[in-house]
């Protein structure tokens, strides 16, 4: 009975051995130190922030703990420590290069011109701006902004889409650049803003998070198109694709449903765009 527990420490040893020695860049990394680096951002509710007890959460945090513990699998590694790193909208890129997070885990739209400095995952969720307005009543569209004050937290694609909607529509508004959703939110409810906009989930989150404290009503049409993903360093491709391979099988066997229902089952079914994506990025092995 000794002789096999040895048999099979020493197997586990050589295993993880050889995996640690075959990996690269940011995997060789995780294998050396035993601990993945993970950014989130505090108040991006629902898919990455804070809670009450400064416990990282949210939807897109869950698909990161899930990568995660894909990753420690594909190593052979016996234990991986997950180090929670708070990121802000204007680091969280230069956080990733400069190598103090390893993955972003928050709300990063996949553009073109962001492909020149960082990788992304398969797609996780996808959204699109839109914004909501103080009161009873909600204001149809972007057209209804005409004349007034609008916050969007400046350099997210969500501002580019803001100005870039206002030329199409051929209106005019002042486009107020806040530093965080939450306060932005704050302006809306003392008046400095006649409008807050941000992707339409962000919105629900930033809704239900207020409670009866204020009273907002978002727009009944989106604006932009916001397609997420997690995201990487560039050049790692054996990190990506470690990454994508778990959120593959999350999409291929089903199980993203659990994670989609624990943080928006409330607002019902996926959309069929997003049921859509998931099988569209359902790759097989």
């Amino acid at each position: 009975m000794q002789f096999r527990l040895v048999l099979a420490v020493l197997g586990a040893a050589l295993a993880f051995a050889a995996h640690a020695q075959s990996a690269t860049g940011t995997l060789k990394k995780i294998a050396g130190s035993g601990t993945i680096q993970l950014g989130y951002l505090p108040d991006s509710v629902p898919f990455s922030y804070a809670d009450n007890d400064k416990v990282p959460s949210g939807y897109s945090v869950d698909l990161c703990k899930r990568v995660a513990a894909g990753i420690q699998q594909q190593l052979a590694l016996p234990k991986l420590e997950l180090k929670w790193v708070p990121i802000t909208l204007a680091n969280r890129f230069e956080m990733l290069n400069e190598g103090k997070i390893d993955l972003e885990c928050a709300t990063s739209t996949n553009t073109i011109s962001r492909q020149k400095i960082v990788d992304f995952s398969l797609m996780t969720w996808v959204d699109g701006g839109n914004f909501v307005t103080k009161g009873p009543t909600p204001a149809k569209g972007i057209a209804d902004l005409s004349g007034k004050k609008v916050g969007v937290v400046q350099g997210t694609t969500t501002e580019t889409a803001l100005k870039t909607a206002m030329q199409r529509a051929a209106v005019s508004f002042e486009v107020v650049p806040v530093k965080a959703h939450v306060e932005g939110m704050k302006m809306l409810n003392d008046g400095k803003i006649d409008a807050y906009a941000a992707d339409q989930t962000i919105l629900i989150g930033l809704i239900i998070a207020s409670g009866d404290q204020i009273v907002v009503r978002m727009a009944e049409q989106n604006f932009s198109f916001e397609p997420y993903g997690l995201v990487v360093r560039r050049n790692d491709a054996d990190f990506k694709q470690a990454v994508n391979r778990v959120l593959a099988q999350l999409y291929r066997t089903g199980e993203v449903s659990a994670i989609y229902d624990r943080w928006f089952g409330k607002l019902g079914k996926p959309s069929s765009l997003l049921t859509a994506m998931f099988i569209l990025n359902s790759l097989p092995e």
